[in-house]
């Protein structure tokens, strides 16, 4: 059976990982790539090796996060409020391991700082193989279904939002549950989510950054081999960059930020409707079919449309290219280091309807 969680490099009360923590032996990048196109392996089932940030690349993170500390705080007291008004009694939030963690770690300070009780988990899930059933069991073991909130970071082409309701609708079937399969996210660029701060591509600051702003987790693992019957999802804890990691000091860094945001009237939220979601997802399908037939692709997941997809291709994955609508912009400076270390193709499309995107190299088929 899986252990009863951790709390990563975070304080215990911030945050349950509800995964199991393992040792896995790191697959060189090129390599996991071409196992995952040819269709030898899944994504899950391989990480590959995470060193630390350089000192430029920390530079530009740090920039990042004093340009958008107040905005990014505002957008976390917005989702706070509507929560606030949404749900009664307790809240328990449940991020998606690990772009939701840092966003449940803020969102439940900021909840706290309402008056509200909330608790945070982050638990695991992969696209094509859906949500960790054993985390969800243990959740619902605890806390009433109602009360349940999935977190995520920001979406993208709304995959992850894609999977998680079809995921918890199968578990809601199978357990007789009610949990509510909806995402609650800071930036939805897809029109997926049934809450959101924002429509805009902007960098959240703790998008940039892997493991060493997300509580020293790795990406979650579903392999065989680590996960047996009973067990949650897995994932690495990498202790070797623990004299890098920022994760604590970010939330401490914007919790005070945040707490300004809701203590200030002009942060109210806005009108996350019907419409809204719709008009989003109807430019994320253009764009995405658009870069299908452009570079002559055939599968969507090599397409990674705004700064957050973009940023976590150039960091483990192999691309081919950057696409910038504003070369030498703020917001894109650390995708532009990434692409310049990696002598990366970058190109310029003033018409493209988020601030960066990028294409995933083609090893074989489209």
């Amino acid at each position: 059976m899986s252990e009863r969680g951790f709390s990563g490099s975070y304080l215990p009360e911030d945050v349950t990982f509800l995964l199991k923590r393992v040792e896995l032996a790191p697959t060189e990048i090129a390599e996991k790539e071409r196992l995952i196109q040819s269709g030898q392996r899944h994504y899950s089932e391989m990480l590959s090796a995470e060193e630390r940030p350089d000192d430029a690349y920390l530079a530009l993170f740090e920039h990042a996060l004093a340009v958008n500390r107040e905005r990014f705080a505002a957008d976390v007291a917005r989702l706070a409020r509507m929560l606030d008004v949404r749900h009664k009694g307790e809240i328990v939030l449940v991020s998606l391991a690990r772009a939701g963690t840092p966003v449940g770690v803020l969102l439940r300070r900021a909840l706290l700082h309402l008056g509200r009780r909330a608790v945070h988990y982050s638990v695991s899930i992969v696209r094509d193989r859906g949500i960790d059933w054993v985390a969800l069991d243990y959740v619902l073991g605890r806390h009433r279904a109602q009360d349940v909130v999935f977190v995520d970071g920001w979406t993208a082409k709304g995959a992850i939002a894609a999977e998680l309701c079809s995921s918890v609708t199968a578990y809601n079937a199978a357990r007789g549950a009610e949990l509510d399969p909806g995402l609650v996210v800071v930036a939805d660029l897809a029109g997926m989510a049934t809450l959101a701060a924002t429509d805009d591509d902007y960098v959240i600051p703790c998008s940039i950054l892997n493991a060493v702003v997300s509580g020293l987790v790795s990406r979650t693992v579903l392999n065989v081999d680590v996960v047996g019957a009973g067990d949650f999802h897995a994932c690495v804890y990498y202790r070797a960059l623990e004299p890098y990691d920022v994760s604590r000091r970010f939330v401490d860094d914007l919790s005070h930020a945040v707490e300004r945001a809701l203590d200030d009237p002009a942060v109210t939220p806005i009108e996350w409707d019907a419409a809204r979601r719709s008009r989003l997802a109807a430019i994320s399908e253009r764009f995405v079919n658009a870069c299908l037939v452009r570079y002559r692709l055939v599968d969507r997941n090599r397409v990674k449309p705004g700064i957050g997809e973009a940023s976590r291709a150039l960091l483990r994955r192999l691309p081919e290219r950057l696409i910038v609508r504003e070369p030498g912009a703020v917001d894109v400076g650390h995708l532009e280091h990434l692409a310049g270390a990696r002598r990366l193709t970058v190109e310029h499309d003033p018409g493209l309807p988020y601030r960066a995107a990028a294409i995933i190299q083609t090893l074989g088929k489209g």
